[in-house]
């Protein structure tokens, strides 16, 4: 409106010329519209063709192994497994398998494959095939062949260890008195991301928090105890540490430490701590377990499995130094 206003207060020539400018103008904003409309489409169908063909996080392992134990309630399965390919050697351990049927016809000692998938923070088992064996040890209802262990009480007295840390330095439960010593267990091969790797990314954010206060990190310390003496030398533990501590070569370890021992000194502080040990070669399952410890070497609280958070274990430090209860 404003260009055709100005069109008539002028002269024919100038109208002609005002109006070819104004054709011109408005042939600019048509093309472009039709590039825009054009180009549209195919950008949508570009992007949804990068989508479809981003490489899933998910990673599929074909898995053998014998049942020892299970829980349908809990959904999990304890398999002593064979070496998995490009994933794992072989190890015994609880997985979660969602499949309510299994659980209906399986029993300790049968044989199974699964298809064990691995996401960036969890894993679990599909497609599972078991196979009966008839002359499989029985056991109490919902497991089996797994040695049955008390799990420790608060209130219970640790018994004293002799392990080696990083260093290959000898240590014991007397190294720690007058200190809150939180321990856990781990192996460094684990691969699945709700085990060890969550383990001791929780304890790496623990100490970040203990090392901001003065008054923290002089009175806990942190204990990772690897059950996989075999593979899990100083030298390897070391190597570990520094990638989750931040320590370099030559730094000290001063409040976070791995250590392991002898495999029977892994087993019997193992035991005490509820993990269980297969009935026939005497290996140590690997399940989850964490423990609060009093400075006089006795068990504030017991956190199992995976569920705990960083955040509430820095509250019952805290409390603990301040002579509350730890929460329930």
């Amino acid at each position: 409106m404003l260009i055709q206003d100005r069109v008539l207060s002028n002269t024919p020539s100038a109208r002609r010329c005002a109006i070819n400018q104004s054709m011109r103008v408005r042939a600019k904003l048509i093309g472009r519209r039709w590039r825009f409309a054009l180009a549209m489409p195919l950008c949508l169908m570009l992007l949804n063709c990068a989508g479809a063909n981003q490489p899933s996080a998910e990673r599929r392992y074909e898995m053998k192994g014998k049942i020892v134990s299970f829980n349908k309630a809990q959904q999990q399965v304890v398999i002593t497994h064979e070496t998995i390919p490009g994933l794992m050697e072989a190890m015994t351990m609880p997985f979660t398998l969602k499949e309510d049927s299994a659980y209906d016809v399986m029993k300790a000692g049968d044989q199974i494959q699964a298809t064990l998938v691995v996401d960036v923070d969890r894993s679990w088992l599909e497609n599972p095939i078991v196979t009966q064996v008839i002359s499989a040890p029985t056991g109490p209802a919902g497991g089996g062949a797994a040695t049955a262990i008390a799990a420790p009480q608060p209130g219970d007295a640790v018994p004293d260890f002799r392990l080696v840390n990083q260093d290959n330095k000898k240590v014991s439960l007397a190294d720690y008195r007058g200190q809150l010593l939180l321990l856990t267990f781990i192996y460094t091969r684990c691969p699945l991301p709700e085990y060890c790797t969550l383990m001791s990314n929780n304890f790496a954010e623990i100490n970040r928090e203990l090392w901001k206060d003065t008054n923290l990190r002089t009175k806990a310390h942190l204990l990772s105890v690897s059950i996989d003496p075999a593979r899990d030398t100083p030298p390897v533990l070391r190597s570990y540490g520094a990638a989750h501590t931040g320590n370099y070569a030559d730094e000290k370890f001063q409040g976070w430490e791995f250590v392991t021992g002898q495999p029977e000194e892994v087993k019997k502080l193992a035991t005490f701590f509820g993990l269980s040990s297969m009935a026939d070669d005497d290996q140590i399952i690997h399940s989850l377990c964490t423990a609060l410890v009093s400075p006089d070497g006795k068990i504030l609280k017991i956190y199992r499995g995976n569920e705990w958070k960083p955040a509430d274990v820095l509250a019952d430090i805290r409390a603990a130094l301040n002579n509350q209860p730890a929460t329930s």
